[in-house]
């Protein structure tokens, strides 16, 4: 009996700081990646706030009420084309776009006074030290580990080498 099911995505990570105005940036880069593999890649944004981003440690958590809501990538694009915003003004341009995008804002506000996803974005922060994660944005695919926090020069030409290198070797 042959499996017909389709082969599993090839995983992304993107550890990103929501307050980064270079993790805005690398969002032309998630676009083109999706425009050109569809669900062949799957893009999961892990967090890794960083010290001087005072408002990242609660975006993050907001970014997780989020997608418990059913919006997680479309609040994360609308949070990180603000990343100036929420660094002059803070948690109300959390809720401010949770309002803008149909969320429940009070929920919003319960979530971070209660913090139900702390343990989420702290679990990603570790882990991202664990694994070598400096700066942000950070693409992680397979072992290997592309830092787009000096440059992001030629990072979604390396991300599209691998990731065409993976697909050829399961097309074998």
């Amino acid at each position: 009996m042959s499996d017909s099911s389709p082969a599993a995505p090839v995983v992304l990570d993107l550890w990103c700081d929501l307050e980064c105005p270079d993790c805005h940036r690398a969002l032309d880069d998630v676009r083109a990646l999706r425009a050109r593999y569809g669900d062949g890649v799957e893009i999961r944004l892990r967090h890794f706030p960083l010290d001087k981003h005072k408002h990242a440690y609660a975006a993050a958590q907001a970014a997780e009420e989020a997608t418990d809501q059913g919006k997680g990538w479309p609040y994360i694009e609308a949070l990180l084309s603000r990343t100036a915003d929420l660094g002059r003004t803070g948690e109300p341009v959390l809720l401010a776009v949770a309002r803008e995008l149909g969320l429940d804002a009070e929920e919003f506000d319960t979530a971070l006074i209660d913090g139900r996803h702390l343990l989420i974005v702290d679990a990603d922060h570790a882990e991202g030290k664990a694994i070598g994660v400096t700066g942000t944005p950070t693409y992680v695919i397979g072992d290997e580990r592309l830092d787009g926090g000096k440059s992001q020069d030629g990072l979604r030409e390396r991300i599209e080498e691998i990731v065409d290198g993976v697909l050829a070797a399961r097309d074998r």
